[in-house]
């Protein structure tokens, strides 16, 4: 089997009403996604997405006319281009999901099959008041979800923890409340400086008397001794590592065992197979992975995979925020979105590969052209 060609389908839905992102100073009025497929002479096609391709068509020929199974090689190269271009990881998730296809079976029992449902936590996305993030979280409990992951801005810190005591006086000490401090990296033009460590050492002590379960990218990822010193002195767990853009960047905070949770997206920072190594390291020291998943469907099937194939945990993130970021909005190229049980889990689809199944007629219909 070879790859005939690499196919990139632009998409670009519209937000109306537009989607205010804790981590983003403008509201987004558009939410853009990059179908990959790779396409064979047997005519199999694997479907990956993620990050936005940018500039990939220059490399496409690097692939083209190679054993799409020599994932170890395509990984390799897919990291060179990363450093002389864009993350091209969505690839990476297309190829998996043609060898998953290939031997019928889900990704997931490739990476370990170490179980087929996570339970999931409703991962917001907008800063919201006491009420409002109440009701959400109502919401979220009645579809299931049995914890939630609350923004909180470093220009909003009372406001913020006024949020989280309100969902834990509403929802009880059963409900698992994670926080999120953005603090890690910026969005681009952000030039604003992150919390010094004495205003967030402060802030997580006060979540810890909310009994909060992790606190998410308290500082930048290059004050490494702030977040190892952060780690052992407090009582809720240090989580970061999401769009870390290197392996050795990752082992650098593992050695200074830096996190209690790592988060990379294998879609937007160290792909799959990178992600699967790097679990396991972080597991057989007695640390936690569980991939962020902020990007759609496809990108949140990808990380799937992944975490129930290497046992990833204690949750696993789902992004969901009514009504600003719905499960429709989040998976708009999908047949049918994402969504989590009765029991508050997401589950591996019974599908070989991925588990993509597109809605054609939503990709014609909101392609760029």
């Amino acid at each position: 089997m070879q790859i005939t060609g690499i196919r990139l389908d632009r998409l670009r839905l519209e937000l109306d009403p537009p989607f205010n992102a804790a981590w983003d100073p403008v509201p987004r009025r558009h939410f853009d996604a990059t179908v990959v497929r790779v396409e064979t002479d047997e005519g199999l096609v694997g479907i990956g997405s993620g990050d936005t391709m940018a500039g990939f068509e220059a490399f496409e020929d690097l692939f083209v006319g190679t054993d799409p199974t020599a994932i170890s090689r395509h990984v390799r190269a897919i990291e060179t281009l990363n450093f002389h271009a864009g993350r091209f990881w969505p690839l990476e998730a297309a190829l998996w999901d043609l060898i998953g296809k290939i031997h019928d079976v889900p990704v997931s029992h490739l990476f370990g099959n170490v179980t087929d449902r996570l339970p999931a936590y409703m991962s917001t996305g907008e800063l919201k008041s006491s009420e409002q993030r109440v009701e959400s979280a109502r919401q979220g409990h009645e579809l299931g979800f049995r914890a939630m992951k609350i923004r909180v801005a470093r220009g909003g810190l009372t406001e913020g923890v006024a949020a989280v005591r309100g969902v834990r006086e509403a929802l009880g000490p059963d409900f698992t409340i994670l926080v999120d401090l953005n603090q890690s990296w910026r969005i681009a033009g952000d030039v604003e400086p992150a919390l010094d460590v004495k205003t967030v050492r402060r802030t997580v002590a006060e979540l810890a008397e909310l009994e909060v379960f992790w606190v998410e990218e308290p500082l930048p990822y290059t004050d490494v001794a702030g977040l190892a010193d952060l780690r052992r002195s407090s009582a809720p767990r240090i989580a970061g590592g999401e769009m870390l853009p290197t392996f050795a960047d990752a082992l650098r905070l593992l050695e200074h065992d830096a996190l209690d949770v790592y988060q990379m997206d294998v879609v937007l920072s160290l792909g799959l197979s990178r992600c699967r190594t790097f679990a396991e390291l972080a597991q057989h020291r007695h640390r936690q992975f569980t991939p962020h998943t902020w990007t759609n469907g496809i990108g949140v099937l990808a990380n799937l995979q992944v975490a129930a194939g290497v046992g990833g945990g204690p949750w696993f993130e789902l992004p969901f925020d009514p009504d600003g970021w719905t499960p429709e909005r989040r998976d708009f190229m999908l047949a049918e979105p994402l969504r989590v049980d009765a029991d508050g889990c997401v589950a591996v689809p019974p599908r070989p590969g991925l588990g993509v199944v597109l809605d054609e007629d939503a990709v014609e219909r909101w392609r760029v052209s």
